[in-house]
């Protein structure tokens, strides 16, 4: 049989885009996630003796890698900002600004002490290793993150809620800790210098992290106004059910943040989180939800595939056992250490707060840092050895989360007492604990439970006609009809449906 490098592509391509589509409904009640899946086949297909598959090289491809992987975190970002119910606030948001302002950077630093220490790297070199492996992705462990859009507010329980959340704003957050390491390299090349210190103070934290946040929200807020209540019909596309709108959303927010000297990667959040706020129970937003959704299983699936093959093809040769203790103290001592003291006054029980804590789960995120810091500046370590110890983290991540993610969790709505929805929003709003010995109510059960194995579940059989369905439905009653049999009828009863 003539298999040439073409047929072979398009076959994996098509027998990859099936899995990423069955495979969430099939292991929902296993102990394996999809991710763990494609990284074990990818890892099977580059060890079979077919010509046509070519030779992985992240540090020969770093544009094709920093490119692709840029990619899917915007998809990814889009999604986990639209699927947030809980509107933004100080108090709402408690648990997400303990981890962002307390654990992320004393896990960072942490981190640099440790590479510094134990692999014997220099200064930038180990900041800049910590800042790589900083952003934390639930995508690759689903059973932690929060699920479809719904129109309860407070329906998602603590754990689901903070991880998402802190993913959504680490992946731009990570990012001055990044060039602080790359402008430290590049001083102490020239001999030691504090000059940079100013320029980064100004420049990368402080000047692009508020135009990120306010390009964002703005844009997010004027989209809002557009897709929802545009005059012309032609331009309120939340009327036509068009789910790809959430697509050019994020790239032109990404892109014209950029533009203005802004983290991309935190406009996209804010423009998805403003943009749901917009009108919260608009089933359009379960329409664009879903098809992001659809585009970051692709994505995912091909990216942990190219994983496991860049394992197949040798890709831990440059490991060294100082790498692989460092990559397993970060996953299991650094992040639930300072993951759990962040959140010690949160507003969630103690078992969410050390399930919270320990699931920091590393992912593509840090494939994008490391191979866009290779490509922008000078590093001064091998940077085989650092492909191989940041994939290490990763791979130990995928492996130990995803087969915890499904034990721990359900672990957790057993025997986590639940508090009903509106006391849940009470407690959350005075940033005090939640109740303890109250009954589960429903409301947090479908969230912490129902949420999660239809937002699996719906994709593969008939989530996205029921998107689309409410989606209509919605607009239908605001314009004062009804739908019946999925047709809007003139002069009928108004009726909202609810983003259920």
């Amino acid at each position: 049989m003539d298999l040439s490098g073409t047929d072979l592509t398009y076959g994996l391509l098509g027998l990859g885009a099936l899995g990423a589509a069955t495979l969430p409904t099939l292991l929902r009640r296993w102990a394996v996630s999809v991710p763990m899946v494609f990284l074990g086949l990818g890892f099977v297909v580059f060890l079979l003796p077919l010509d046509p598959l070519p030779s992985l090289d992240p540090v020969g491809s770093a544009p094709v890698v920093e490119h692709f992987t840029e990619v899917c975190v915007l998809v990814a970002l889009m999604g986990a900002g639209l699927a947030i119910n809980r509107p933004f606030g100080r108090r709402t948001w408690a648990s997400t600004w303990r981890l962002l302002g307390v654990a992320m950077p004393v896990t960072v630093l942490a981190a640099a002490v440790a590479g510094w220490g134990l692999l014997g790297w220099a200064p930038a070199v180990a900041l800049l290793l910590a800042g790589i492996l900083a952003p934390t992705d639930p995508v690759l462990a689903g059973e932690v993150r929060v699920g479809e859009p719904t129109d309860a507010e407070f329906d998602e329980d603590e754990t689901r809620f903070a991880l998402t959340s802190e993913a959504g704003l680490n992946d731009g957050l990570a990012f001055p800790f990044v060039m602080a390491a790359l402008a430290l390299s590049a001083a102490s090349a020239t001999g030691w210098s504090g000059a940079w210190v100013g320029h980064w103070l100004g420049y990368d934290v402080l000047l692009r992290i508020v135009v990120g946040v306010l390009a964002g929200t703005g844009m997010g807020a004027l989209l809002g106004r557009v897709v929802f209540r545009a005059r012309p019909t032609a331009l309120r596309v939340s009327e036509r059910s068009e789910g790809f709108v959430a697509l050019a959303v994020a790239f032109g927010a990404y892109g014209l943040t950029e533009v203005l000297h802004g983290y991309g990667f935190l406009a996209v959040f804010a423009t998805a989180v403003s943009l749901r706020s917009a009108e919260r129970a608009h089933g359009y937003h379960r329409v664009m939800h879903s098809f992001m959704d659809q585009i970051e299983r692709l994505l995912t699936a091909a990216v942990l595939f190219l994983v496991g093959g860049f394992l197949a093809q040798g890709g831990f040769a440059a490991l060294t056992w100082r790498g692989a203790v460092f990559g397993l103290l970060l996953v299991l001592v650094i992040r639930p250490v300072t993951g759990y003291l962040s959140l010690r006054s949160a507003p969630a029980a103690p078992r969410e707060r050390a399930v919270t804590a320990f699931f920091g789960i590393r992912g593509i995120g840090s494939f994008f840092y490391l191979s866009y810091a290779l490509g922008h500046g000078h590093v001064a370590a091998p940077a085989a050895e650092l492909w191989a110890t940041v994939t290490f983290t990763v791979v130990v991540s995928v492996l130990l989360h995803g087969i915890l993610a499904t034990p721990v969790v359900r672990y957790l709505d057993r025997r986590e007492a639940r508090a009903p929805a509106e006391a849940r929003a009470d407690a959350v709003e005075a940033g005090a604990d939640a109740p303890e010995k109250e009954p589960r109510s429903a409301g947090r059960v479908r969230a912490g439970r129902l949420s999660r194995s239809r937002a699996g579940a719906a994709g593969a059989h008939g989530g996205w006609v029921e998107a689309v369905q409410s989606a209509r439905a919605a607009t239908a009653a605001r314009h004062g009809r009804r739908v019946f049999g999925g047709r809007p009828k003139d002069n009928a009863p108004t009726s909202v449906r609810p983003l259920r």
